[in-house]
């Protein structure tokens, strides 16, 4: 534990040390340098401590409130995210680097330093935040450190204040924030109200009457669930994420939405006791509805990272989902059952940490290479960028959940849970979970959609643009930090069963049973969990049934097609004369219409706007959509206005009279101990 907390100072030595040379040559190298060994060091501890078992690394430091101080521990759930945070540590680190070299040097200052002042501090500060989060083990720390993550990560929006977009997006984004803050700090507070004391043992040890903890269980579900994602709390994503610097961006998606699912784990799997049904059947769905509507959002949009925020939504619902099922299926006093589902949402969430962050580099990749994010400006990259094509065809594939990828595993063990419906007693949850396998089916098919939309306008056809026909490939740095997650991705999709029995601590900490128990026999190289239907899978079989069949296929082409050859102009429809790419091949738009119109035209009201011209005129016809997100309409609108009134409100406080501020202040002193007085009967 000393390892972890000596890693987390030096992170904070870096930022100092990144915020005193900001503007020398080297600061660049060793801020990104020092936060992923400090990243390397707490992710190698923690799979040590995963894999050799043993007791709770814990400690108690002498700071915070005096009759408090500060309670650290890192139990197996807590290494789990540990090597999830710290892995995209080290990857965003190496990639970002790279990321700053190429968007700085030509702008460097008098002395040939970085200009990429607000980051290198705020960098290290992000992660060694997130890190205090896992290992807290009390809700004073707790909340200190989530606020702490909170800031640090809103200063990293704000670093690019000077975008247009920026200042909406901090602001909405330090609003949820608080709004989330403000939840959970409502929830620890009702758990810890019966004894008073804040630490999780005390709060484990007496578990809150039925009342109080179906109140902890909706304010979780808010309070993690915005910073999550969850709909109708999203709307902050797509807004902050496309701000930040692309590094920074895949550590917000792909990364600090999974300590929100942490907390999510922490308290509704560890600190509340025994569940009830309906606490799973809330979170299904919960989670169904944010897997359709974010990818229903997803594939309307034509920002790139835009795109990819709304992406981590339906994933962050299918996490949920998992999660929903592993609480069912805990309160049925299955856990063989809820351990299937729990693994399923521990993979899905490495699984998404590491083809988000893939996503988001190659989106930092073509904005360095084109210098614009959205579609209808890309296209053909697959020629200018063969590497960079490559690796994030490989996370488009793994986010679509196609064989043998990781996006496959994770979708397939939760499935297998779903299949698992018949041995609920509830009707009203078989039915539920039915519609939620169907809601998921649903997101699972459209996601796959949305992907080959995003990767079939940027990387193929022809260039849209000037700046796309005379991209370039980007630097080595940045590659390589593409290329670790894209490797893992296909690691653990041929053999992910090493890494969930990485987990098994952590499932049986939670559900107090493991997914493969019941099983005789249990070859590494075969995922088959214990389950009423017996399925399994092997990842090696299957990549070596697809590399046949492309071979053969290849082969087959080549011995069958024709062999004249008739050289003409892409997208040209057959016309030799003046390049007319730009106008006949398919745009992002034309390529997401009949699913908007299909699914969007009902819920966000989208509609087609065709200005067309007049006979005789010259000008060319243009097509434009507009779009409700009903969240902002249901939400963010009221909420607003609410916060609004209140600081009007508060506003008049400043222009009060000396006898009514000592007015405030007795009664604000007689309601305090009323307060103590009844809590102390």
């Amino acid at each position: 534990m000393g390892l972890v907390v000596s890693a987390i100072a030096f992170l904070f030595a870096v930022a100092v040390l990144g915020a005193a040379a900001k503007r020398l040559p080297q600061a660049s190298t060793v801020v990104y340098g020092g936060t992923a060994a400090a990243c390397a060091l707490i992710a190698l501890w923690a799979a040590l401590r995963l894999a050799g078992g043993g007791p709770d690394a814990a400690l108690v430091l002498p700071v915070g409130l005096p009759w408090i101080q500060a309670h650290l521990r890192a139990d197996a759930l807590s290494a789990v995210f540990l090597i999830v945070v710290n892995l995209g540590g080290i990857t965003a680190s190496l990639f970002g680097w790279g990321y700053e070299r190429a968007h700085h040097d030509s702008h460097s200052g008098p002395q040939g330093g970085s200009q990429d002042g607000p980051v290198l501090p705020l960098y290290p500060l992000f992660l060694a935040g997130m890190n205090m989060v896992l290992i807290a083990a009390d809700a004073f720390t707790f909340l200190l450190s989530w606020e702490f993550m909170s800031l640090a990560s809103w200063l990293l929006v704000l670093s690019t204040h000077r975008e247009p977009e920026t200042p909406k997006a901090a602001r909405l984004y330090i609003i949820m924030a608080s709004f989330g803050t403000a939840c959970l700090l409502l929830a620890f507070g009702v758990l810890a109200t019966a004894h008073g004391d804040y630490s999780f043992a005390a709060i484990r040890d007496h578990a809150p009457a039925a009342g109080a903890a179906a109140l902890v269980v909706v304010l979780i579900l808010l309070g993690a669930g915005s910073k999550a994602g969850l709909v109708p709390l999203h709307v902050w994503l797509p807004l902050a994420h496309p701000a930040a610097p692309s590094h920074v961006s895949a550590l917000m998606s792909g990364v600090m939405t999974k300590v929100a699912v942490y907390a999510m784990i922490r308290v509704l799997f560890d600190l509340l006791g025994e569940p009830d049904w309906w606490w799973g059947g809330v979170t299904m769905g919960f989670g169904a509805l944010t897997a359709v509507m974010g990818v229903l959002y997803a594939l309307m949009q034509d920002d790139v990272k835009r795109l990819l925020a709304y992406s981590t939504v339906e994933n962050i619902g299918a996490i949920v989902i998992a999660l929903g099922l592993a609480l069912v299926f805990k309160a049925a006093h299955t856990p063989v059952i809820a351990a299937l589902a729990l693994a399923a949402a521990l993979l899905h969430v490495v699984n998404h940490s590491l083809f988000k962050s893939l996503l988001f580099f190659a989106a930092g990749a073509m904005l360095t290479a084109t210098g614009s994010r959205d579609l209808n400006r890309l296209g053909g990259l697959i020629h200018r960028m063969p590497t960079t094509a490559v690796l994030a065809l490989i996370g488009a594939t793994a986010i679509s959940a196609l064989p043998p990828l990781n996006g496959f595993v994770g979708e397939w063990l939760l499935f297998q849970a779903i299949l698992n419906a018949p041995a609920l007693s509830e009707w009203s949850l078989k039915i539920e979970i039915a519609v939620v396998g169907a809601a998921l089916a649903l997101a699972t098919a459209l996601a796959a959609a949305c992907f080959v939309r995003l990767y079939g306008i940027a990387f193929l056809g022809r260039p849209r643009s000037r700046a796309a026909g005379e991209a370039v490939e980007v630097g080595r740095a940045m590659r390589l930090g593409m290329a670790v997650p894209a490797v893992l991705c296909v690691v653990l999709g041929v053999l992910p069963t090493p890494l969930i029995r990485l987990f098994e601590p952590a499932l049986r900490l939670l559900v107090e049973a493991g997914p493969f128990d019941g099983r005789a026999y249990q070859p590494w190289f075969w995922l088959a969990p214990t389950s009423a239907i017996g399925n399994s899978y092997n990842g090696l079989i299957m990549l070596v049934v697809i590399a046949l069949l492309s071979v053969v296929l290849v082969l087959g082409i080549h011995r069958k097609a024709s062999d004249r050859v008739r050289w003409s102009i892409p997208w040209g429809c057959g016309f030799d004369g003046p390049d007319p790419a730009a106008v006949t091949q398919y745009t992002a738009s034309s390529f997401g219409q009949p699913i908007r119109r299909a699914f969007g035209s009902t819920v966000f009201r989208a509609r087609d706007h065709v200005d067309m011209p007049a006979p005789g005129d010259t000008r060319p016809a243009r097509l434009s959509v507009t779009w409700t997100d009903p969240a902002w309409v249901v939400v963010v609108e009221p909420l607003s206005r609410a916060v609004g009134w209140l600081a009007e409100k508060a506003n008049r406080l400043q222009f009060l009279t000396i006898r009514r501020y000592l007015t405030l202040m007795f009664l604000a002193l007689v309601v305090l101990l009323v307060m103590v007085a009844v809590t102390q009967r």
